[in-house]
Formats: C-alpha cells, structure tokens, sequence
C-alpha cells in the first residue's frame, strides 16, 4: 500500500510537467509531420478518379474508366478553390498540367456532349500526365520531405537529384548551419574572454559587466535589430566613426551582406554564451591561476592547460545554445541580410504564409528538427567523453 502511494505521488508530480510536453511539444510536432506527409487534396476532390487509378498499372495505357471519372470528377467539383488546390498540386507534380486542365474545365463544364479527354487535348494520351494523377491521389507522400533536400522521384519511382536551378533547399541548409556556426564561433571568442573579466572582478565593477550582458535580454529583438539597421548604413555611427578617424576612404559594406548579419546574430546571442561561462567559471578556485604561476608556468600555458580545460562545460553548453537559436533566426537575416543571405527560417515562413504551402513548410521544419536531433546526439557523446576525460 505504501508502494503504491509513494508510485501515485511521484506519477502525480510528474503528470503536470508530462501533460505540458505533451500539449505544447509533442502534439505540436506530431501536427507538422503530418502536415508534411499528407497530400489529400487530390484524393478528397477527385473521388471516382481515385478509385478508378487505384488499379492501373502505370506502364501501361490509360483505361476509358479513368477518364470518364475524371470528367465526372470535373463535372461535380464546383468549388474554384478546391480545383485551385488540385491544379496546383497536379502541376507540381507534372509541369504543364495548369494549362492542360484550364483547358479541360472550361471544356467540361461548356460541353452538353460525352466528353472525350484525348479530343479536348492530346495530352491526356500521355501517360506522364495519368502517372502524376496516381501519385497525388495518395493521401500520403514523401515528396515533400524529398523536396526539403532538393530530391524527388523519376518516372521509375526512384530517388534522385532535382534538376539543377529547380531548387536550393540544400544550398539553404547549409548555409544556415554555416551562418549558425560562425555565430557561436563569434560569439565564443567575444564571451569567452568576457566571462573571465566579470568573474575575476568583485564588487560593482561584477554588477555592472553582468548587467551590460542582461541588459540587451530586456529589450525586444527587433528593437534591437532596427537598431543595427541603423548603425551598420554607409553613413551609420559605425562608417562615420572609422571614416573620421582616418582610418578608411569609403564606408564598408556592412549592410544587406552576410557581414552584417553575423554582427548583430553575435550581438543579439551574446549573453547566451557568456551567461553558461560565467556560471563555471565563478565556481573554479582562484588560487589555481596564482598557483600555477607560482609553478613556473606562463600566463598563456596556465590559461591552456588549466582554466580552458575547467571552463569547457560551459563553453560548450553555451555554443549549444547559440547554435540552436541561430538555426531559427527569422527578422535579423531578413533586415540586415542581402537575398543571398536568408536562412532557412525564411523559405518556411515563406512557404507558409506566402504559398500557403504548408506541407513544404512542415517539411523543412522536420528536415531541420532532425538534423538539429543529430547534432544534439554529437554534442552529448562529445560532451560524455570530455567529463569522462576529465574525471
């Protein structure tokens, strides 16, 4: 009895944090992957079509039965904006086919004779066009997850390269992940030697380091983003400054260029690594330092040999939280980036309220969900062997 009340408690404690994953993470994710595999347009709008190809053989000729069903389909399917669906994910899957079925509504819907398919267009012989109404009459495709990393399906049904120029998914990707990288890369280098001043100082002198790294987390990021904006023009406080001093002829190119996003990405993700350092490096001894030298040992070898090794949890801890909110970023690449300079955040929102593609934006966040899980796992078993090192 015991037992099971102490079972009760712990589940009871644990059921308010379960249930807030549940609603707030897992459902979440559950929606977009099925938004990314889901394809019932077809299938919903074209019924007796669907039911007609679900026995073809796609090497084969197009039967009469599946023609009379898509003309019946056509016939019974009223709504524009439901055959603006179907056209558009026909077309997507066949170019050619947004012309081919204008041409075919308007002689449906005109038409008081048996309409035969072949006489309104001699494409519906062609069976590239019948194979592209079987795919999209699946209500469940991985097109879309191809089409995140720029592959897709040929006539055979095998996987390989889309057509160059066709898209640049992949070409995305890695330069977001190249971005992300440079970021924590920045932003360790300047955190880094931060956190040791404000944890070798006391006092005010402490309050006043810390408080210059909380600050920017008081204000709005795109506040904070307008401001850049502002000081990275050709005639910015920035230029300006370095123009007066004489130390250039010309302003630098330092908006709409990957130059400037990696600025203000490094400002805004600042007190992400510092804060993580900071935090170890406070509780480290401070005789170490004083004792090493004490030893023999130089400044720079003491700093290698004993502080860096000591401070490389939270360096790492740090680098991982500004990897992953790097690989989000939406207003700062957009204000300050050039057309070449957008992340992958960028084709997602524009896939989703731009195209209301929402299958291509649950995709995209997938491929990048999974890959950030990869890095994850890297980041751990990297991380496992350097406390086991250390201990």
């Amino acid at each position: 009895m015991n037992a099971f009340r102490r079972h009760t408690g712990s589940f009871a404690l644990i059921l308010p944090l379960t249930l807030f994953l549940g609603v707030f993470f897992i459902w979440p994710l559950l929606t977009v992957l099925q938004q990314a595999v889901s394809d019932p347009v077809v299938s919903k709008n074209l019924p007796r079509t669907t039911a007609a190809i679900s026995a073809w053989n796609p090497v084969s000729e197009p039967s009469d039965e599946m023609r009379t069903a898509l003309v019946d389909d056509l016939k019974s399917l009223d709504d524009d904006q439901n055959l603006g669906e179907v056209v558009r994910r026909l077309n997507s899957a066949q170019p050619g086919f947004r012309t081919l079925m204008r041409k075919t509504v308007a002689a449906v819907r005109d038409g008081t004779e048996p309409i035969s398919l072949p006489e309104i267009d001699a494409r519906w012989n062609d069976t590239a066009f019948w194979r592209a109404v079987a795919e999209a009459t699946e209500p469940y495709t991985d097109r879309n997850l191809l089409a995140a990393v720029d592959l897709q399906h040929d006539a055979s049904g095998a996987i390989v390269a889309m057509p160059a120029g066709e898209s640049a998914n992949q070409a995305i990707l890695l330069r977001t992940f190249a971005v992300a990288a440079v970021v924590t890369l920045a932003t360790c280098l300047i955190g880094l030697p931060y956190a040791m001043l404000a944890a070798a100082a006391s006092g005010w002198r402490r309050q006043l380091l810390l408080a210059a790294v909380l600050l920017p987390l008081w204000t709005s990021l795109l506040v904070r983003t307008a401001a850049w904006y502002v000081l990275l023009q050709d005639k910015g406080l920035i230029n300006s400054l370095l123009v007066s001093l004489g130390l250039l002829n010309a302003p630098l190119p330092l908006l709409f260029n990957r130059t400037g996003v990696v600025i203000a990405m490094t400002h805004v993700l600042l007190p992400f690594m510092v804060l993580p350092i900071y935090s170890v490096l406070i509780a480290i001894p401070r005789n170490l330092m004083p004792a090493a030298a004490s030893l023999g040992a130089r400044p720079i070898r003491a700093f290698l040999h004993i502080l860096l090794p000591l401070a490389l949890r939270g360096i790492a801890s740090g680098g991982l939280l500004v990897f992953m909110a790097a690989l989000g970023y939406y207003i700062t690449p957009a204000l300050i980036g050039g057309p070449k300079d957008q992340m992958i955040s960028s084709v997602i929102a524009f896939y989703a309220t731009g195209s209301a593609n929402w299958g291509m934006a649950g995709a995209l966040g997938m491929v990048l969900l999974a890959v950030t899980i990869v890095l994850y796992g890297v980041y751990g078993r990297l991380s496992m062997k350097t406390t086991g090192g250390m201990t």
